[in-house]
């Protein structure tokens, strides 16, 4: 059943996906610094990502400075939710510089 996934890599490229495994969201040389589930919400233009990978966990932000975004979801804000009652929203959009690409 393929659902609506993310991933970060360690070079800072965002990719997602419905994909079965996140997994299939890497390219040859990727290093995958973890990842999680996304949905849209149209009404406050924003990228909601929350949960984690099984395989990688969850993103390890703290190891960017930039995040490359494909170029169709510029001027989204991006936030992911820890969800776990311990750790605050991390707004991606605002922490760290985004870089889009085509």
């Amino acid at each position: 059943m393929t659902l609506p996934k993310f991933i970060v890599t360690l070079d800072g490229t965002f990719r997602l996906g419905m994909v079965n495994q996140h997994k299939h969201l890497l390219k040859r040389g990727d290093q995958c610094i973890g990842g999680g589930y996304y949905h849209f919400d149209f009404v406050s233009n924003r990228i909601l990502l929350d949960r984690e990978s099984y395989d990688f966990g969850r993103p390890k932000w703290h190891l960017l400075e930039t995040l490359k975004v494909p170029s169709t979801y510029r001027g989204m804000r991006i936030v992911y939710s820890y969800d776990n009652g311990f750790h605050d929203d991390f707004n991606v959009s605002e922490e760290l510089n985004i870089e889009y690409y085509d």
